[in-house]
């Protein structure tokens, strides 16, 4: 993966983690140092199309090499939402095929997770950020994955189907087709809007962009905690929809009676609320007992680097390394 005339400077990995929302990159020498780093927004191609995804991936790569300065890459491991086909990874492929990281790792950015949670070779994740998605893994090499393409594939969960349930309620309350809530008052707040009717008008036309929905997420929680019942109901529908991907995915595996890591990540799981987390616990115990929750609230990229540097051939000395430099350092900031 070097360029026709030979760069200097001691060897580089280079990880890209891509989310729902946001996208990091990181560049490393083989002795887990970090080097440089770079944010984005979304590179999920479901959000903003394949082509786009990979021109911004490319683009956060670029700026990684403008810090360093030319370097050799031992491994560029790329792992992002929205890549849950076998098509849309050899989509991506192909999209990336004129650059100098045409030959890297690509993947779904669950297997990133995973690796942050766990080096076991029999290991299930569930990430619940913008959407939801689980992946398990055995030694013997077999894998579980789901689509994860929404409701056409079976899915709810995430801050955008917790940000549209909670719209609906609001929209019931206010008309009177349901019950009262205090996510009638919360939801218009959270957007600096005066009414749930206003919600609607700004998302029917286009003046709020519908994946915004997902900010509203942290509004839902805030209502459970308070005490509001529908609020309340959601995050226990979440907490079901957690232990069921993690539980399913056991049971495919036939790990379901094994002591097996069952990795948690994502912006929904890691704002660490109470409820939710007691309530995965509780269900994975009665559905899984011999499972162990792991619960990973370090950036995404920490798993992505991890699995760059291992491609690279780097010891586990260097990959601790990465670790304890990537949980204590700030993001950077997006451009």
């Amino acid at each position: 993966m070097t360029s026709a005339e030979e760069p200097l400077g001691a060897p580089l990995a280079i990880a890209v983690d891509g989310g729902g929302s946001k996208t990091d990159a990181v560049a490393l020498e083989l002795d887990g140092t970090v080097v440089a780093e770079a944010r984005g927004t979304t590179s999920s191609p479901h959000l903003i199309g394949m082509r786009e995804s990979a021109d911004l991936v490319s683009a956060l790569i670029g700026r990684l090499l403008e810090q360093t300065g030319p370097r050799p890459i031992a491994a560029v491991n790329l792992y992002l939402s929205g890549l849950d086909l076998p098509s849309e990874i050899d989509a991506f492929r192909a999209a990336i095929a004129g650059t100098p990281w045409a030959g890297a790792t690509v993947d779904n950015d669950l297997f990133a997770l995973l690796r942050a949670g766990t080096d076991e070779a029999d290991a299930v994740a569930v990430v619940c950020g913008t959407g939801i998605n689980g992946v398990g893994v055995r030694a013997d090499g077999r894998t579980i994955r789901y689509p994860s393409l929404g409701t056409i594939s079976g899915d709810w969960g995430g801050g955008w189907h917790l940000g549209e349930r909670a719209l609906w309620f609001a929209a019931r309350a206010a008309d009177g087709r349901g019950a009262q809530t205090a996510l009638e008052q919360a939801v218009p707040a959270t957007f600096g809007l005066g009414s749930v009717q206003e919600v609607i008008e700004a998302l029917h036309f286009g003046r709020l962009p519908n994946r915004d929905l997902a900010r509203l997420s942290p509004t839902v929680f805030a209502c459970a905690r308070e005490g509001d019942v529908i609020a309340g109901s959601l995050v226990d529908e979440q907490a079901e929809e957690i232990a069921t991907l993690a539980v399913t995915t056991l049971r495919r595996l036939d790990l379901l009676d094994r002591p097996v890591p069952v990795v948690l990540g994502g912006g929904v799981i890691g704002g660490r609320d109470e409820r939710l987390l007691g309530t995965v616990e509780r269900l994975l115990a009665e559905r899984a007992p011999a499972a162990r929750m792991e619960l990973v609230t370090a950036r995404p990229i920490l798993g992505a680097a991890m699995l760059a540097l291992e491609s690279a051939g780097a010891d586990p000395a260097a990959v601790d390394n990465a670790r304890s430099t990537l949980e204590q350092r700030p993001a950077a900031v997006v451009q």
